[in-house]
């Protein structure tokens, strides 16, 4: 069989951490070619980072600030990915760099696990 054929083998990703279904209003800024700050709101939330939806498309490695809009939760993060949602925007996966702060229903690790706070 040549290289590269044969039957397709699924690969099980496991997540380290748990993620958290939480809708929590966040800024975020730091749009290389859009400047300026988007409010909007998250899907789920983990210790390493949360996905939030956004009316601009991200590259993945792409920095950004992301702050909740109530609590003191605030913290540098890359763009892991970003999916298209027809008609909707996108939904952005961000993994936390510096976290600092509270989420306002707390820590989310207390949720998680493990520790979010810097």
């Amino acid at each position: 069989m040549p290289f590269g054929m044969g039957v397709p083998k699924s690969i099980s990703f496991q997540r380290r951490e748990t993620r958290v279904p939480m809708e929590v209003g966040v800024q975020i800024t730091g749009h290389d070619t859009l400047p300026g700050s988007e409010t909007t709101f998250t899907e789920n939330v983990s210790a390493r980072g949360a996905r939030v939806f956004s009316n601009r498309r991200w590259k993945p490695n792409d920095h950004l600030t992301i702050a909740t809009l109530t609590g003191s939760f605030r913290a540098a993060a890359r763009v892991a990915y970003c999916q298209n949602i027809p008609e909707n925007g996108f939904a952005v996966g961000v993994e936390f760099l510096e976290p600092t702060g509270n989420w306002i229903v707390g820590n989310v690790a207390s949720f998680a696990g493990s520790s979010c706070t810097g």
